[in-house]
């Protein structure tokens, strides 16, 4: 069998690469076009079988079909009765239409409109690890190796409703509930199946969906739907799969001799600390790494061990290095390709996600610098200053977005599920009892039984650039919505207070952020045991929780925080 990659020109395509070449599957060929299409049959003196891995949005999806004169060849592709895949928009694709791009046609194949997430009651995107159930369970060879006991990684705001009175539900293979919603989250008929969820950053699981459609279609089998004795009614259930994440995060940058570096830092200091004049002849050690760049591990090595020891992210952080130009920033760039390589869980990049200029002149959007690391294996992008700088923007143009933010840019070519913003709040302490401020309707009060330094004192939240060197006059609460209208899909959300204090997460601060936006949050900043994170998540709901340096240092591990988790009864993905 010959095994075929479309490539459609938007998003991260390289993922499903990795995930093939780690199965032993390495003599795939990419379909980029056309006269790719005619020369299937050329190239292989076995019947192909076709993979169309998916990131972006519907219209961009759709748009770049036509665009690469792939549109019209994939729907014979589709009618020659060949084995067919789509992953997340590859799946999409397939429906007539969708409420994210109403006026865009899809390929028609199932006859009903993609919709919205309902977010009254649940963050949107659904973006996390979920569930899948599959209709007809009778024969094990027809779940494609979906199964009910594993979690898989979504990423979505649209979805094909789960409604066994229309047609499509014909097409109905699995479903997942998120919240009170239940959607189909693989879709099966002849030979075309798909996969709302992505398998190649859904983890061993995930792998054995690709390896078991694979092997299946080697055999020549036509795929075949479920029978419609399956196709009953599934009311939703009390408590839906979806699970809490647990997410490790990386600050890279370049130490003094110009390697890259783990680093980590107290309120964003990465220098060592230590008085050399306090220090004794026999401490050349402590002495030698006095002001230097803290290390804590190479970034690839780390990024497979965390992935090894069940993280459902990871993030890697551009601190320094070339972040004013990040395309020529080829020491990161090379790290992204050489982690995506290793693990198969979802990975964020950021630093010098924006707008720039190279030292030669050569402009540079912040599309390109953000496709430049989908295509290395990113599967979404930080944005912390300029989200800053648009959202004042936003404020003086009347709250009227202009289109040009790398916020809206972006997630307009890839989908807002492709942009975090990552908030940097530092506390501003006010009188109580005389503060008339524009964020009096924000303030925090401290609690008569707290810590003492807060007691009998108020402050909000005030945001910061620049690594939280510089305070600008936006609070937390006023960046956070802004970037959601924008168009963000998940927020990072720091604290520069608590930052390796060990003293837990900031309650207060994620509470206000979580109840001010509908879109994801991870809670950061804090983390000194595994039980702060059993707190934060039963405090607040939080979707997530990141933490650094208490993994970097083994201070607390995953496997603990996830174990403790589920003691506490919380959902989590197991390995």
């Amino acid at each position: 069998m010959g095994l075929f990659l479309l490539d459609h020109g938007a998003g991260n395509v390289q993922s499903l690469a990795n995930s093939l070449t780690k199965l032993g599957y390495t003599d795939f060929r990419w379909i980029r076009d056309a006269q790719d299409f005619a020369d299937m049959n050329a190239i292989s003196d076995t019947p192909p079988a076709l993979i169309f891995p998916g990131q972006g949005a519907f219209h961009t999806a759709i748009q770049c079909l036509h665009a690469h004169g792939l549109f019209e060849p994939l729907q014979r592709y589709l009618d020659s009765g060949k084995p067919y895949f789509g992953i997340c928009i590859g799946m999409q694709v397939l429906f007539a239409s969708s409420a994210e791009s109403p006026g865009t046609r899809g390929l028609g194949r199932i006859p009903c409109q993609i919709g919205r997430f309902d977010d009254t009651e649940k963050a949107v995107p659904h973006m996390g690890w979920n569930s899948a159930e599959c209709i007809d369970t009778s024969d094990p060879t027809t779940t494609e190796g979906v199964s009910s006991t594993s979690h898989y990684y979504f990423v979505h705001s649209y979805c094909a409703k789960y409604d066994t009175s229309v047609a499509a539900a014909e097409w109905a293979h699995s479903t997942t509930q998120y919240g009170q919603e239940v959607f189909m989250s693989t879709v099966r008929q002849r030979n075309i199946f798909g996969t709302q969820f992505h398998p190649e950053k859904s983890g061993t699981a995930g792998l054995n969906i690709l390896k078991t459609w694979i092997e299946q279609s080697r055999t020549g089998r036509t795929f075949a739907p479920p029978s419609s004795l399956f196709r009953l009614p599934r009311p939703p259930k009390p408590i839906d799969g979806f699970t809490k994440r647990i997410i490790a995060c990386m600050d890279v940058r370049a130490n003094d001799e110009g390697d890259l570096v783990v680093t980590k830092g107290d309120q964003y200091d990465v220098r060592e600390k230590a008085d050399p004049s306090n220090l004794t002849s026999t401490d050349t050690a402590t002495l030698k790494t006095a002001g230097a760049v803290r290390n804590l591990g190479k970034p690839v090595a780390l990024a497979d061990k965390y992935y090894a020891s069940g993280a459902d992210e990871l993030c890697l952080l551009n601190i320094t290095s070339f972040r004013n130009s990040p395309l020529l920033d080829q020491p990161m760039l090379a790290v992204v390709r050489v982690a995506a390589e290793k693990i198969f869980v979802p990975l964020t990049i950021g630093g010098g996600i924006k707008d720039t200029v190279d030292p030669d002149g050569t402009r540079r959007s912040a599309v390109e610098v953000a496709g430049a690391y989908f295509r290395a294996g990113a599967d979404k992008v930080s944005i912390g200053s300029e989200a800053v700088h648009a959202v004042e923007k936003l404020r003086s143009a009347n709250g009227s977005g202009d289109g040009t933010s790398a916020i809206e840019t972006i997630s307009k070519m890839y989908g807002s599920q492709a942009v975090v913003v990552s908030i940097d709040p530092k506390r501003v302490y006010v009188d109580p009892t005389t503060y008339d401020g524009p964020y009096k309707d924000e303030l925090v009060y401290g609690n008569d039984d707290g810590p003492e330094n807060e007691r009998g004192r108020a402050w909000w939240y005030q945001c910061t650039v620049s690594g939280g060197r510089e305070m600008r006059p936006v609070s937390a609460v006023e960046l956070a919505k802004g970037v959601q209208k924008l168009g963000a899909g998940e927020i990072l959300l720091n604290s520069i207070d608590r930052d390796g204090t060990g003293l837990g997460f900031d309650h207060d601060l994620v509470l206000m952020i979580k109840r001010a936006v509908s879109i994801p949050v991870v809670a950061s900043s804090g983390a000194g045991a595994k039980e702060h994170f059993v707190s934060v998540f039963k405090e607040t709901n939080v979707e997530s929780a990141l933490a650094a340096g208490i993994f970097h240092r083994e201070e607390v591990k995953i496997e603990d925080v996830k174990t403790a988790m589920q003691e506490a009864g919380f959902n989590t993905r197991a390995m």
